[in-house]
């Protein structure tokens, strides 16, 4: 019986192939995001046991964040059940630190370690400044805006097709708020010609500064943020501001805050879908929304009811 002697060079080549994989492999692992603790105030405005959060008007984190509404989720979810709009709460906000340079990291943050350290005396309901929540099934008003063109347009000129709107304002210099809604908007209009289910579907986004943001401000910021010029954009994807005097009301109806702080505005995010009878289908508070989920929505909304 014939034995081949193995090949010490052979053995060593494929040695340090085998350990090049290795450490390639180990390169490529994803390395845990460091966190970061903040302490929380605020108070709960409404708690949403379908989609296991709670929208929270905030108080100020000093150095980090203004004063603001936004939807957090609560772990352990358990905790949820425990909170009533109204109650004051302390807690552990936990924020994901995601490399700055990595435009495609989700914002991601929790609340933790939840207290109620105050209940509401009478449900907020009855308060006549409690914020109202646009829930589904409920009529959208008539909003008027006036469009990138200077046209006048309103929310009844979309009956018939599935309208999802998002609010921005051109000189927001947060990439987690309106940029990413306007790209997160740029990706669905890019699906739009493509998607058959999407037939039915139109975008708009509305900017709370009109004083700013005029009809060629807007007309400029839609090309930018669609990365082109030309003008058939806008047929199905509208950028509009309302006049000042009607954006309390349209900001009330959409849980919209608007607080204009020096040169910049402190907002929260709103993100509506609006079905074909004019009615909210799905209303998304902060930026935690996929593209997925929009088009999912809409998608649904379009397609003919049995």
């Amino acid at each position: 019986m014939n034995f081949r002697t193995r090949h010490p060079r052979r053995i060593g080549i494929i040695s340090l192939l085998f350990v090049s994989v290795l450490l390639i492999s180990s390169c490529h692992r994803s390395k845990p995001q460091p966190i970061t603790k903040y302490a929380f105030t605020g108070r709960v405005v409404s708690v949403d046991m379908g989609s296991r959060t709670a929208n929270i008007d905030g108080d100020m984190i000093q150095g980090y964040m203004e004063a603001m509404v936004m939807t957090y989720r609560v772990k352990p979810d358990s905790l949820l059940g425990k909170l009533s709009p109204g109650d004051s709460i302390s807690a552990d906000l936990m924020v994901v630190e995601h490399d700055p340079r990595d435009e495609t990291a989700v914002p991601d943050y929790w609340l933790e370690n939840v207290k109620i350290i105050g209940q509401a005396s009478q449900p907020p309901a009855a308060a006549p400044n409690a914020m109202h929540i646009p829930t589904p099934g409920e009529q959208v008003p008539n909003f008027a805006f006036t469009n990138q063109d200077g046209k006048r347009v309103s929310l009844d000129q979309y009956r018939g097709k599935v309208l999802l709107v998002t609010f921005i304002y051109t000189r927001c210099p947060f990439p987690d708020f309106c940029p990413r809604m306007s790209h997160n908007f740029a990706e669905i209009y890019r699906q739009l010609g493509s998607d058959p289910s999407l037939a039915k579907t139109q975008l708009l986004s509305v900017s709370f500064d009109p004083q700013y943001d005029t009809p060629k401000v807007l007309r400029d910021y839609g090309f930018s943020m669609a990365q082109t010029h030309d003008a058939s954009l806008f047929r199905r994807w509208q950028f509009a501001a309302p006049k000042a005097d009607e954006l309390p009301k349209i900001a009330d109806f959409f849980a919209l805050t608007v607080k204009p702080d020096g040169g910049t505005i402190t907002h929260n995010l709103s993100t509506a879908v609006v079905g074909p009878d004019g009615k909210i289908v799905r209303w998304y508070h902060g930026g935690d929304w996929q593209v997925s989920d929009l088009i999912t929505d809409a998608a649904d909304a379009g397609s003919p009811k049995t």
